[in-house]
């Protein structure tokens, strides 16, 4: 078991502290550019003061990275303590059956590392936030978010784990394909509950009818060949002034939703080439292909999971019952790992997707200058980090970074100018 035992503590602490390095990288490279760059920074971001940016960074980097540590240890003590061990006999003594009671223990679980996350929450809300001028939200909104949040995460966890668990119990050699069809399934049902449902419990939607706006909602969607009827405006400035936009749903359920405070500080024709790049993502099928490789991701990890229940050593590394669910606690601990070093293949994919974003957005605007003032704009006003670390981009980027974007998007623009440019002695049309 010692050799177990090392495995495992070199799984979890080492893979916990190469991120933790590789973040300190990130500030470190992201400042060192930014002082080198600081006349491209001045023009391009219109941001005189690059080390506002840095100070951002590095603040939300030693918040997010405390609270990584801080829950390591606390899932660290509880195991090599016994607590564990004492607490799934107690929930074993209740006597209500597998599936109650696991369904119990991951709730209780999910419900414990919420409250875990408060501290962080409100540092980074109340101290960080407010240091830099974002944060919106009152310590009432604050408490409300978090319990609203803490019951919808415990009644998802709860259906998901119940449904999980009583798959692994009817079909205990295929489960893992039966519980990647049961993943499928919850999250297109999340595609249609999320927006209509869901989202409306944090935020208001004001749908955008008429006006300049609605006026430029249609010109993009009729430039991309798009109909969706449903756009609407949140009142993200509650909370924070960051800015953003997203498209959401399929279907009927498919709605486009502009974040108040983008509309606040963009003009209308980067909010087009915003809304253009979004379309995208359903137009050239992004979201289903995203979704499909999602799927073969937690259908491999599951399988791995499948390996590990089958390993006498899972439960007897910390003198735990052979129980389903306990089985699936453990083994989604040394599966953590994995996942987050194989998250540069679903990032590969989402980067295809972004570029390819860009240039339909690109062509649909005529133009790709006000795709560029949006995103610097949107990277200025959040004080995004516009040259990350090689390789934390590889782990952590799912958009390619904003300089090579505008590369990209010139590239694009030019190369479609030149195609529309007569060669030399061509006469016009007859």
């Amino acid at each position: 078991m010692l050799a177990y035992h090392a495995l495992f503590l070199v799984l979890l602490v080492g893979t916990t502290a190469f991120f933790t390095v590789l973040s300190a990288l990130n500030v470190r490279h992201g400042r060192r550019a930014l002082e080198r760059k600081s006349d491209w920074v001045a023009e391009r971001l219109d941001l005189e003061d690059t080390d506002r940016i840095i100070d951002y960074q590095r603040a939300t980097t030693i918040r997010s990275q405390g609270q990584t540590w801080a829950i390591l240890a606390l899932v660290l003590a509880v195991l090599y303590s016994g607590a564990l061990a004492t607490a799934v006999e107690w929930l074993e003594g209740l006597g209500y059956g597998p599936i109650a009671t696991g369904t119990a223990f991951f709730v209780a679980a999910v419900v414990g590392l919420r409250l875990v996350s408060v501290p962080f929450d409100a540092y980074e809300t109340f101290v960080i936030e407010e240091r830099f001028d974002f944060n919106e939200a009152s310590p009432g909104l604050f408490v409300t978010d978090f319990l609203l949040g803490t019951v919808l995460a415990a009644v998802f966890t709860a259906v998901l784990a119940a449904a999980v668990l009583w798959v692994v119990a009817r079909l205990p050699t295929y489960w893992p394909l039966a519980a990647t069809a049961l993943f499928a399934a919850v999250s297109l049902a999340m595609l249609v509950l999320y927006p209509r449902v869901i989202a409306p419990l944090f935020n208001d939607f004001e749908p955008v009818d008429a006006g300049d706006l609605r006026t430029a909602v249609e010109r993009v969607f009729e430039r991309a060949g798009f109909t969706c009827d449903d756009v609407y405006v949140m009142d993200a400035s509650k909370r924070s002034s960051h800015s953003n936009a997203y498209f959401v749903g399929f279907g009927r359920t498919k709605r486009v939703v502009l974040f108040d405070t983008l509309l606040d500080r963009m003009g209308l024709a980067e909010i087009e080439a915003v809304l253009a790049h979004e379309l995208v993502h359903w137009k050239k099928r992004h979201v289903w292909k995203g979704f499909a490789a999602g799927l073969v991701r937690i259908g491999a990890m599951l399988a791995v999971l499948w390996y590990l229940l089958e390993a006498p050593w899972l439960s007897e590394l910390f003198a735990l019952p052979e129980i389903t669910y306990v089985g699936l606690a453990m083994g989604a601990l040394w599966l953590q790992p994995l996942a987050k070093f194989t998250s540069p293949l679903e990032n590969r994919l989402s980067l295809a997707h972004e570029r390819e974003a860009d240039a339909f957005a690109t062509a649909v605007m005529g133009d790709g200058e006000p795709l560029v003032d949006a995103l610097c704009r949107l990277t200025s006003e959040n004080l995004a980090n516009p040259f990350p670390h090689p390789l934390y981009a590889t782990f952590h980027y799912t958009h390619p970074p904003i300089p090579d974007r505008i590369r990209y998007i010139r590239q694009v623009s030019a190369s479609e100018d030149a195609s529309e440019t007569p060669p030399p002695g061509a006469s016009g049309a007859d």
